[in-house]
């Protein structure tokens, strides 16, 4: 297996029976640790194993998905419909829809997006008056028995950063490499606090404290990836012990409750709307009990507290530090990129990913880098015959389309809502799904720097 094989094999989380989940290394065992607590012990943990998305992946021969656009003339006019970035990489942005006798019903997700997160975002942005168009794509599955349930992690994908950094470094000027490790250098060294705290909560057990509060929210300025690892911890806690009627009545249709993160996003945190970026989530903890609270009355903060201590150390541990390996006495270190990146290999590649775009030159080369990356994913995901792939950091919903697929076979249609909120495709697209990139300057969430990754694509 070659080495990048081997790294987007590990930037996938696998779904299935606890017992099956990680058997090897003390991380891999760690990690099967935390699948059974979270399904064991979260009141929607089930869902972790059984859900909606899971079942129309696995069992469907048909999927049904909603993705939402800004540009629908552009679209039409180019014939083509582009796959963008961002956590599913280089796929088409999807929601589920669920094929019933009145039409196809969204999944939580896929309303809220085309109801709420797309027409508040037009209208902060720069096409006022300008609504979403929905559009039903129907892709008819591979005729292969089981299905692996393996998702895309993009917490994981730092190493994988890294790779494609040290082979595309060319593109940058001898000043600007030279500037860019000696700033994610100096990032981890000013947040070694943090994560010599978080590798003694994950591996040894330690008992955080106050201190673990203050350690975070020093980080949270030093390390972007942070801000994101903060955000998905957060989200999980939200949707696994949320005991709300809402909830509940989504629970029993096999569906995680979106609606919960997208309120902490847009409802609870000031002036998010319009400008939102994860690598600036940095809500205090002891602001918690508050947050929850306009959240989710049923949440207990205390819990809440506990629960992402242990919860954003095991994720810093996972996601952050170089495999098989535990970061050392930090009075120990050589502060040089070459030994930082023996211990922090992962960290280095997200800094690097989102230092790239500090530089003036980037909306010059930072696409070569994106596409890279799509190449190596199309690649994986036509190895392991995914057509559809899903994020994996939780399956609440967001699905892609893989557009390398061989012989993907989809229709493409422009949908209109009834008043039950079903969708009802009304016109059948001549559209090719491509595999190229969406140059970023046509993306709704690059142009607006917001969390709406609904909208990107063609």
């Amino acid at each position: 297996m070659t080495d990048i094989h081997r790294m987007w094999a590990d930037a996938h989380q696998l779904f299935g029976a606890p017992g099956n989940v990680g058997a090897g290394d003390s991380l891999e065992k760690l990690q099967a640790a935390w699948y059974s607590r979270l399904v064991e012990e979260a009141p929607n943990g089930g869902l972790l194993t059984s859900n909606a998305v899971f079942q129309t992946l696995g069992e469907d021969s048909k999927v049904h998905l909603l993705h939402v656009t800004h540009a629908f003339d552009r679209i039409v006019r180019a014939g083509e419909l582009h796959p963008s970035g961002g956590c599913l990489v280089g796929s088409v942005y999807c929601a589920p829809l669920f094929q019933e006798a009145n039409g196809l019903r969204p999944h939580n997700l896929a309303s809220y997006i085309l109801d709420k997160e797309a027409p508040a975002t037009l209208r902060h942005g720069s096409a006022p008056g300008q609504g979403p168009t929905a559009l039903v794509i129907e892709v008819t599955m591979p005729p292969r028995t089981p299905r692996e349930l393996a998702g895309l992690d993009y917490l994981r994908l730092g190493l994988i950063h890294l790779h494609n950094y040290d082979h595309l470094e060319y593109l940058l000027s001898r000043e600007e490499q030279y500037r860019l490790r000696e700033t994610v250098v100096e990032r981890v060294r000013g947040a070694m606090g943090f994560l010599s705290l978080a590798a003694a909560v994950t591996y040894r057990g330690h008992s955080a404290g106050k201190e673990f509060s203050h350690l975070l929210d020093s980080a949270l300025r030093q390390l972007p990836v942070l801000g994101y690892i903060y955000f998905e911890a957060l989200s999980e806690y939200l949707m696994l012990f949320s005991q709300s009627p809402h909830t509940r009545r989504l629970a029993e249709r096999g569906e995680f409750n979106n609606w919960l993160y997208k309120k902490l996003l847009f409802g609870s945190l000031p002036g998010t709307p319009g400008t939102f970026d994860l690598s600036q989530f940095r809500p205090h903890l002891n602001d918690l009990r508050e947050l929850l609270i306009r959240i989710d009355p049923t949440l207990d903060p205390a819990h809440a507290r506990n629960f992402l201590t242990e919860r954003i150390s095991y994720l810093t541990a996972s996601s952050l530090f170089t495999p098989g390996g535990v970061p050392g006495a930090w009075h120990r270190a050589r502060w040089d990129f070459l030994s930082v990146k023996e211990e922090f290999g992962p960290l280095m590649g997200h800094l690097i990913h989102r230092g790239l775009r500090s530089f003036r030159r980037y909306p010059d080369f930072y696409f070569f880098f994106d596409q890279y990356k799509a190449l190596q994913a199309w690649s994986y995901w036509n190895h392991m015959d995914i057509a559809v792939p899903f994020n994996g950091t939780m399956p609440k919903g967001e699905v892609g389309i893989n557009p390398a697929y061989p012989d993907l076979r989809y229709t493409v249609w422009r949908a209109e809502s009834d008043d039950r909120g079903r969708l009802h495709p009304v016109e059948e697209l001549p559209l090719r799904i491509a595999p190229r990139l969406v140059d970023t300057k046509h993306t709704l969430m690059r142009t607006q720097r917001l969390f709406i990754a609904s909208t990107d694509g063609a």
